[in-house]
């Protein structure tokens, strides 16, 4: 009698796997999602338990399907991320359809959770920058990397590194007009030329500079670099000026070089060219590659800007970084709020853009054998972010499409598979 029983358990438990074995998860991204955030967050982590993905793209909205396991299902459930348990036939039929020929769609297999580098001050409130708060939320792991472990060569340790909202022009922001007497700015800048001396350079202009052209070397062999607000043409702006002094004398204490425009050189930038540097240090822009105010005041209800729809099969890269449940998506403040068109590089590919306003939002291009994407704004979800704005609650926006485009972008690597340089 027990032999019987322990064999009918046995079979029982054989069927029971073998079913299990032949069923997937399917993960919509289209509107039907309940969170949209930590839906990426979910194959992100499961890519790093050693399983592989599908990401199926513009279809349903950038839908995932992946391997079946009671505990990868119980995730979803208790994150209130919708998913379907479907039969590997299902599957395949999916798959049938999204291969199609005559159709936008395709199939993109995730292999390897990147590691993942945030560049951001060690004294920075986490809800200074949005990438870092959809991290967090998403409960996606990343490691904080600052100039010290950039100029002694860790970037090599990443496959993946985000710029926080710096100014790699040693100008603090531009924030000298308006907030000079501040105790915070005091502070920031008392870190930083601390930090600068430390290093070995004389002025933080200096240093910055050198973190910048680091930087941009990692990108070349074979890094994945996002960057967001004024991170992205603060950047393009101190490659252009290495070895040029931009900073007027209230940020390195000595003037600017008189002929600094004239000595910019454009072919050093990875996204913008022929731009104008801001001379004036009470001036809240470092340069002419942001929108100018007046062109970007429009009721918040009329401003947004477009996503540009790519060929699935044969732009895969474009059509990864672009997946949403929505095309347009309403715009949003910052230091750098938006890319003037005439500004960017012939090269770099526009992802998205305010029609009809000469505004880029969202751009991507490559530089050696790495790629950068530039999305201009400080936080999706708070259109005019300022100094000390409580947190953004991601919790209130959980299928929120600005997001969507950030937590794109740390996907986006797991779907290539590179040799770097160390």
């Amino acid at each position: 009698m027990l032999l019987r029983t322990l064999t009918v358990f046995l079979i029982s438990l054989f069927l029971s796997s073998a079913s299990l074995a032949q069923q997937r998860l399917f993960i919509p991204m289209d509107a039907s999602q309940t969170n949209h955030l930590k839906a990426y967050g979910i194959i992100f982590n499961n890519l790093q338990d050693g399983n592989s993905s599908q990401w199926l793209l513009n279809y349903k909205g950038g839908s995932f399907m992946t391997g079946y396991s009671d505990e990868l299902l119980r995730t979803c459930r208790l994150k209130n991320v919708k998913v379907k348990v479907i039969s590997n036939k299902q599957a395949a039929n999916i798959i049938t359809e999204v291969e199609q020929p005559n159709s936008n769609t395709s199939v993109i297999k995730l292999d390897k959770a990147p590691k993942i580098a945030v560049y951001t001050p060690k004294q920075a409130l986490p809800w200074d920058d949005a990438v870092t708060l959809a991290l967090t939320y998403a409960d996606v792991e990343f490691d904080k990397v600052w100039d010290p472990e950039v100029l002694n060569g860790k970037l090599s340790e990443y496959d993946w590194l985000h710029l926080h909202h710096e100014d790699f022009t040693g100008q603090y922001g531009k924030f000298w007009g308006s907030s000079r007497n501040q105790p915070w700015y005091i502070q920031q800048v008392r870190q930083m030329e601390a930090m600068a001396k430390e290093l070995g350079y004389k002025t933080v202009s200096k240093e910055k500079k050198a973190v910048a052209a680091r930087i941009k070397e990692y990108v070349g062999n074979g890094g994945f670099m996002f960057s967001m607000c004024s991170g992205t043409d603060t950047f393009d702006i101190a490659l252009a000026a290495q070895g040029v002094d931009i900073a007027p004398t209230p940020f390195d204490g000595d003037p600017m070089d008189p002929n600094a425009q004239q000595k910019l050189n454009f072919n050093n930038t990875l996204a913008f060219t022929d731009f104008k540097v801001s001379t004036n240090p009470s001036e809240y822009e470092h340069a002419n590659i942001d929108v100018p105010v007046q062109i970007n005041e429009v009721d918040k209800s009329l401003d947004f800007f477009t996503l540009f729809e790519f060929s699935a099969k044969w732009d895969p890269v474009p059509t990864m970084l672009t997946q949403n449940h929505v095309s347009s998506i309403r715009g949003f403040y910052g230091q750098t709020t938006a890319f003037q068109k005439d500004k960017v590089k012939e090269s770099v590919v526009v992802l998205g853009e305010s029609p009809g306003r000469n505004m880029v939002k969202y751009v991507h291009g490559n530089y050696g054998r790495g790629t950068f994407t530039f999305y201009a704004g400080h936080d999706p979800e708070d259109y005019t972010h300022r100094v000390n704005d409580p947190p953004t609650d991601l919790s209130l926006h959980t299928s929120s499409p600005g997001y969507r485009l950030i937590l794109n972008n740390i996907l986006f690597p797991a779907a290539k598979k590179k040799k770097r340089k160390t």
